[in-house]
């Protein structure tokens, strides 16, 4: 992205760039470098810039999934705020709060070639739907093993693992032990993320 003049519109439900044709990748990345958005099926929709409980999520979750790869040597990069370009096909590119990504050919300095194999998005106040909705039916489409939502709103982590092709969800709490799924025996003790926030 870049630092051009850049003309918004407020929608009420987040911020869309004001036009009717189709964007395209030049266009997100010649967006200015401060401005935090994604492009999805050739729309741009500004994100909201996050607040102290978000980050202080964000920071413990990478926190505690970094460390569990570095103890069992594995190979996976936790990414997080990380473009990623999901398919050749679609006109999207997204920036989960983390991604996980196993296939280190998928990684290159500037984003994520491909479907990240484990995605956790941190609910935002602004725009709940975005990733409740939208995003669910795009990680599903494009294969995603595993997607978490987090919301720290409702105090709820919802769990989504790609079964044949279609998500099987549970639900879960800040109380909970959350099991990963693409790990044989990685938990997440939400209680102790839930204290530290």
């Amino acid at each position: 992205m870049n630092n051009a003049a850049y003309k918004l519109e407020s929608t009420g439900v987040g911020t869309k760039e004001k036009s009717e044709v189709l964007k395209t990748e030049a266009d997100y990345y010649n967006m200015p470098d401060d401005v935090r958005a994604e492009l999805i099926d050739g729309e741009i929709i500004i994100m909201e810039s996050p607040r102290a409980t978000h980050q202080a999520l964000l920071a413990e979750l990478v926190y505690y999934i970094k460390e569990y790869i570095r103890k069992n040597k594995g190979n996976c990069k936790v990414l997080p705020d990380f473009d990623t370009k999901l398919s050749t096909a679609d006109a999207t590119i997204v920036r989960p709060d983390i991604s996980v990504i196993c296939d280190p050919d998928k990684i290159t300095e500037r984003r994520c070639e491909g479907a990240p194999d484990w995605i956790i998005e941190i609910v935002s106040p602004g725009n709940p739907r975005h990733d409740y909705l939208k995003k669910l039916e795009l990680y599903q489409r494009v294969g995603v093993r595993e997607y978490w939502i987090a919301d720290p709103m409702k105090r709820a982590v919802i769990v989504y693992h790609l079964e044949d092709s279609a998500f099987d969800m549970t639900a879960y709490t800040f109380h909970d032990k959350i099991r990963v799924g693409i790990y044989d025996d990685f938990v997440i003790d939400f209680s102790a993320v839930d204290e530290s926030i």
